[in-house]
């Protein structure tokens, strides 16, 4: 019998907005956040960031930012 190894799903959201300031985090508009969508592992979450943080590289207040669900989800073994 042949065992077959799924790797472990570690979901990860990636997500941007327009922030107030340069030094803060805190999003100019919360209705117009851009959720990029759920990843199942952080290659992929990574690769949507870039591609979503180049599209807007001219505005120096819009950041993407990805977070680790799988640690909120499970912080004992994130």
């Amino acid at each position: 019998m042949t065992e077959t190894t799924e790797s472990k799903q570690l979901l990860h959201l990636v997500f941007g907005g327009e922030l107030t300031t340069l030094t803060d985090m805190q999003f100019r508009d919360l209705d117009n956040l851009d959720i990029v969508g759920i990843f199942p592992d952080y290659a992929t979450a990574l690769t949507a960031w870039k591609s979503k943080a180049q599209q807007t590289v001219d505005n120096a207040h819009m950041r993407y930012f990805i977070v680790h669900m799988h640690r909120l989800l499970d912080p004992q073994n994130g």
